[in-house]
């Protein structure tokens, strides 16, 4: 007959484990140059933690997976984009003003998230069909508010020209700006707010010598 045997005690799962604010920033750095580097679906956790120089074992006592990573990469990068704009939308500038001062917070915040914004660019499409990265998709709603509702008011108070097609206006300011991802290097020759002038400067008086 067969025995009675003990039944077998389940691995205990790894606990979860405050790192400091300084170390988890840093982890998260790391991850967010993995995946700006190597796609979200090439990345591994193994990956992430080779980077960071420790084992993938030891990354989970911090994370539970790489998509909470990523949430929280993504999330903080908007956060801190959306106090920027909203302080600018509220400012009440003209419209003009309002488009310089959101260039000049856009190539700020490449500064501060290069890493987080080429991932923007890259995987906000499918990941905004997931329920938890769903707040892509409102974010990206509320920046297309934001940009074509400034360039109809400049069109309407004819600052900028009544021919203006408004929304291939918007994508080629939205593109032109954050495609800067791809090659800005935060502590280059130039500043944040250096380049702003010199796009806008492109953007809103061309590049023609005037006649």
């Amino acid at each position: 007959m067969p025995t009675n045997q003990p039944k077998a005690t389940p691995p205990a799962k790894k606990p979860q484990v405050s790192a400091s604010p300084e170390r988890r920033r840093e982890l998260l750095d790391t991850a967010a140059e993995v995946f700006a580097a190597q796609g979200y679906n090439a990345t591994t956790v193994r990956k992430i933690a080779d980077a960071a120089g420790m084992l993938a074992g030891s990354l989970y006592y911090h994370f539970d997976s790489k998509e909470s990573m990523l949430d929280e990469i993504l999330s903080a990068f908007l956060t801190e984009l959306w106090q920027g704009y909203d302080t600018v939308l509220a400012a009440g500038l003209g419209p003009r003003e309002t488009i310089e001062a959101l260039v000049t917070e856009s190539f700020r915040e490449i500064d501060r998230h290069r890493a987080a914004v080429a991932i923007y660019q890259k995987e906000s499409r499918h990941l905004s069909a997931q329920p938890r990265f769903h707040y892509l998709s409102d974010s990206q709603q509320k920046f297309e508010k934001a940009w074509l509702g400034t360039l109809e008011r400049g069109v309407a108070a004819k600052v900028f020209r009544a021919d203006l097609d408004i929304r291939l206006t918007y994508r080629f300011v939205r593109d032109t700006v954050w495609v800067a991802a791809s090659w800005y290097r935060p502590g280059g020759q130039h500043s944040p707010e250096e380049i702003a002038r010199q796009y806008l400067s492109m953007v809103l008086d061309g590049i023609a010598v005037r006649s």
